[in-house]
């Protein structure tokens, strides 16, 4: 078997996540799916987030969703970036096959474009999320849009505010490391 060389050069890579401060690049975070909630840290340190549908219109073949979101990815890192690290909500368990296969496309999309780009990457587990948003790993989608909203956030919805609240722990738990 071959393998295809990495743009990358290993020793390049970093071995772990780095949290970026101000002057080092975005940190961006994603709910991955149909509708993608983000919240990116700009280098300048301003938070802001919101949603993005990469639902296939009519006349979309397969594919369609997943060469938009990899467009939106170098257009986020363009205008905000650029990207020093992301983070995305590490989801085990799906309720359907369909949502299963549609997760695996977006995480697959984002960690080529990751490894390509060399932006540093790190899923989140959902119940870590909703711990540190909640207190209680399996609180509901209402209680995490409640506490993003008591820290001063008005998401549209619950992909919005679990991105904030992944990126919230990025910050906050300097990725997991304290």
């Amino acid at each position: 078997m071959s393998q295809c060389p990495s743009p990358i050069p290993r020793s390049a890579r970093p071995s772990a996540p780095v949290i970026a401060t101000s002057a080092g690049g975005a940190i961006l975070a994603l709910d991955l799916g149909t509708t993608t909630g983000w919240a990116i840290r700009g280098p300048d340190g301003l938070i802001t987030s919101g949603t993005i549908s990469l639902r296939p219109g009519r006349y979309d073949g397969g594919g369609m969703r997943y060469l938009r979101f990899t467009n939106w990815l170098t257009e986020i890192d363009r205008l905000s970036g650029p990207i020093a690290a992301i983070w995305f909500e590490e989801v085990r368990r799906h309720v359907g096959t369909d949502a299963a296969h549609l997760y695996g496309g977006f995480l697959a999309t984002l960690t080529a474009w990751c490894e390509r780009e060399g932006v540093a990457y790190q899923g989140v587990p959902v119940g870590t999320i909703k711990r540190f948003a909640t207190g209680k790993g399996n609180a509901g989608k209402d209680a995490v849009v409640a506490a993003v909203r008591a820290r001063g956030f008005s998401p549209a919805d619950d992909n919005e505010a679990d991105a904030i609240a992944i990126l919230l722990w990025a910050i906050e738990t300097r990725g997991g490391v304290l």
